[in-house]
């Protein structure tokens, strides 16, 4: 393998690439309801992002005969390690296949690859990061759109979570040995096996969980997750969706992550979204991940208090990856 002056790294999470079967209400729910903005429509597929992303998209909307994830999107920290990436990717014995610059609107070439799993990941540096319109514009220098403007409204994009019916250890090493994910936090079953691993390569708790269940297929997405500033952000969101007759579970709080949430179903394309804010961060560059068991996930973890009723949107009907 060769080496490096340095490792490559990934920076943080960048965008989702959903294809939904019923464009029109995945595009009702993503702009009016949660309140994304859009940056532009290319050959079909709508670019947006929250008031608070600076980047092209945090989010592509495209349609299709079926839904399910396309890609998910990681902003290297280097021009230089997209390449590099690429070279152990492929020393790793995964398969690489180039993005060119403008395939996909507003980035730069990129590369995309496989997971063990089958989740498909796109690792980018080069974005353009667009001004919005003047009627959207915010006054202030530092945030691109109005808040507030429409719908939940989220600030920016915080994390995915992925289900798979492969080994969750074998998933999260790869994660670490290949891509420099760390493990902060994991559940184990009545067996004392892993089975959820929560992964950041940033100072959240994290920007991926990776739940294996071996009810699902080996690459399905289970939500996609939007940060807001404040509690009381969390509630407001419930009235909002009220308004809009969307069902959702929630509000509540997570005993891991310590994060408060609510969850709600894109009805276009059934896929799921948190609505996610508080939870901690982590500066200790030797942190050892926290081990949850099965008892004290259901006791603590998922819900430490709130909502715990089971309806259709917190019933396991994940979108394939």
């Amino acid at each position: 393998m060769e080496k490096f002056i340095y490792a490559p790294e990934i920076a943080k999470l960048g965008h989702v690439a959903l294809v939904t079967k019923d464009l029109e209400k995945s595009l009702w729910f993503f702009k009016e309801v949660i309140g994304l903005e859009e940056t532009c429509e290319v050959n079909g597929t709508h670019y947006l992002r929250a008031w608070g992303d600076f980047e092209h998209h945090t989010l592509s909307i495209t349609a299709g005969e079926t839904s399910y994830i396309d890609h998910i999107g990681w902003k290297a920290k280097r021009r230089e390690d997209v390449a590099n990436f690429a070279r152990l990717l492929e020393d790793a014995g995964t398969e690489v296949r180039w993005i060119e610059a403008g395939e996909e609107a507003g980035q730069g070439k990129a590369l995309r690859f496989e997971l063990p799993s089958g989740h498909r990941f796109e690792i980018y540096f080069d974005m353009e990061k667009p001004a919005a319109a003047e009627d959207r514009k915010s006054v202030l220098k530092n945030q691109v759109y109005k808040s507030w403007a429409k719908g939940v409204s989220p600030r920016r994009i915080d994390h995915v979570n992925l289900q798979t019916s492969i080994d969750n250890n074998l998933i999260v090493n790869y994660l670490k040995e290949t891509l420099g994910f760390k493990l902060r936090e994991y559940l184990v079953n009545s067996d004392d096996k892993q089975v959820v691993g929560w992964m950041s390569v940033t100072n959240l708790v994290h920007d991926m969980a990776m739940m294996t269940k071996p009810s699902v297929e080996a690459n399905q997405m289970h939500h996609i997750a939007f940060w807001m500033d404040n509690a009381q952000d969390i509630l407001r969101a419930a009235d909002i969706l009220c308004e809009n007759e969307v069902g959702f579970v929630g509000p509540g709080k997570h005993g891991i992550s310590q994060a408060m949430y609510v969850y709600v179903k894109d009805p276009g394309s059934g896929l799921r979204v948190e609505i996610f804010t508080n939870s901690y961060l982590i500066f200790e560059p030797d942190w050892e991940p926290i081990k949850w068991s099965y008892e004290e996930y259901l006791k603590y973890g998922s819900t430490y208090w709130g909502d715990r009723r089971r309806d259709d949107v917190s019933r396991d009907q994940p979108v394939k990856a």
